[in-house]
C-alpha cells in the first residue's frame, strides 16, 4: 500500500509513459508525411483530447484520490475500474490498428501525435498535482 498522494505520482508516471510511447509512434509515422494540414489535424486532436477528455479526467481522478479517507491505498487505485477498462480498450485498439495495418501512416501520424501530446500533458499535470500536494504538507 502507498500513501494516497503517491497515487498522483503513479498516475503521472503511467500517463507520461503512455503519452511518450503514443507520441513516439506518431512521430515515426510522420516521416515522409509532414504537412501543414496534418500538423493542424494533430493540433485539433490534441485540443479535443486535452480539453474534452484528459483534462477533465485528471481533475476527476485528483479529486477522487485526494478524497480517500484512508491515508494508505493499494497502488492500483490511481485509476478507477472504468479508467482501466478504457485504457485496455484504447491500447488493444491501437495495437490492432497498427498490427493489421488498418490505418495509413499519415492517419496514425496526426492522430497519435495529438493523442500522445494530450496523454503526456495529462501525466505531467498529475506530477504537478503531486508536487503541489507534497509542498503543501
Amino acid at each position: 500500500m502507498v500513501k494516497k498522494f503517491n497515487l498522483l505520482f503513479l498516475a503521472g508516471l503511467v500517463w507520461s509513459i503512455a503519452g511518450y510511447n503514443v507520441l513516439h509512434i506518431g512521430c515515426q509515422a510522420y516521416v515522409g508525411h509532414i504537412s501543414a494540414f496534418l500538423i493542424a489535424l494533430s493540433i485539433l486532436v490534441f485540443a479535443f483530447f486535452q480539453f474534452i477528455v484528459f483534462g477533465p479526467l485528471v481533475k476527476k481522478h485528483t479529486k477522487r484520490i485526494t478524497s480517500y479517507e484512508m491515508e494508505k491505498q493499494w497502488f492500483w487505485h490511481f485509476f478507477d475500474k472504468k479508467s482501466f477498462i478504457i485504457m485496455a480498450v484504447m491500447m488493444s485498439g491501437g495495437i490492432i490498428i497498427r498490427m493489421e495495418h488498418l490505418w495509413a501512416d499519415w492517419l496514425i501520424a496526426f492522430f497519435y501525435v495529438g493523442l500522445g501530446f494530450a496523454l503526456l500533458l495529462a501525466g505531467l499535470t498529475f506530477f504537478e498535482k503531486f508536487i503541489k500536494f507534497k509542498l503543501a504538507k
